[in-house]
């Protein structure tokens, strides 16, 4: 398509320069080609702007450029060597700014994508932020229910409390760790209750996790990390008195 228009445009233009034939004073073999090779280099490209100019130059010399007909005198070449030395400066020149307006609009569809994907990560911040805030609330409506039923046991509750909000930052801490990013599910959900039971300080307890090869997106992993953290956290408590081996299967 390019070249058929390259040469198009090279007709067109040898048409115009012979309408102008006798309205033009003498010297001026290539009025309508320049504009022509500039045209077709900013429209089709270099390799189309370079055809143009070739054939613009042949038709140039074969009929406008004195005594014609690819006859080689010094005036005939000083003319040929204006004329290349003009369009290959044009060609250059549209040559080079298209790469930059490429480059330009390369660079602002990234800038474009980033911006988007701020605007994106700020929204699931704002999101999780407010669920953590919630979760928080929650938590703490519950504490007070049950100090109102049981006063006396208000270190305890607050303690466990505690221990939910600093394992809700610990699940957090790992879900956004870059390392964590895209890891299997198994694999995450093996090295939390690691951590879960690292940070309870009971020894002789290990957990074995058999979960298939899978991915989960961000919410569902965020629910199912605090689903087994509070499992591994009350199995900990309730299932392994007095300081009793044993193994927590997930």
């Amino acid at each position: 398509m390019a070249i058929a228009l390259a040469g198009l445009i090279s007709a067109a233009a040898t048409a115009a320069r012979f309408a102008l034939e006798g309205t033009l004073p003498p010297g001026y073999p290539f009025l309508t080609f320049f504009p022509a090779v500039i045209i077709t280099s900013f429209l089709c490209g270099t390799a189309a702007g370079t055809l143009c100019a070739v054939l613009c130059g042949f038709a140039a010399w074969y009929w406008f450029i004195p005594p014609n007909g690819f006859a080689l005198d010094r005036q005939s070449a000083f003319a040929l060597a204006f004329y290349v030395f003009i369009v290959t400066v044009d060609i250059v020149l549209i040559h080079l700014m298209t790469r930059a307006m490429r480059r330009l609009e390369a660079e602002k569809r990234v800038s474009n994508a980033l911006v988007e994907q701020q605007r994106t990560m700020f929204e699931e911040l704002q999101h999780r932020v407010a669920n953590n805030m919630a979760f928080v609330a929650s938590l703490l409506n519950m504490s007070r229910r049950r100090l109102r039923a049981d006063p006396a046991a208000a270190p305890a509750i607050l303690d466990e409390a505690r221990n939910r909000i600093e394992t809700m930052a610990r699940i957090h801490r790992r879900l956004h760790d870059p390392n964590q990013v895209d890891l299997p599910v198994g694999a995450y959900l093996r090295d939390l209750c690691t951590d879960v039971i690292e940070a309870s300080g009971v020894s002789g307890v290990a957990c074995e996790v058999d979960v298939p090869e899978m991915t989960f997106d961000i919410r569902k992993l965020t629910t199912l990390s605090m689903l087994v953290s509070e499992i591994i956290t009350n199995s900990l408590k309730h299932a392994f008195p007095d300081g009793r081996a044993g193994r927590i299967a997930v």
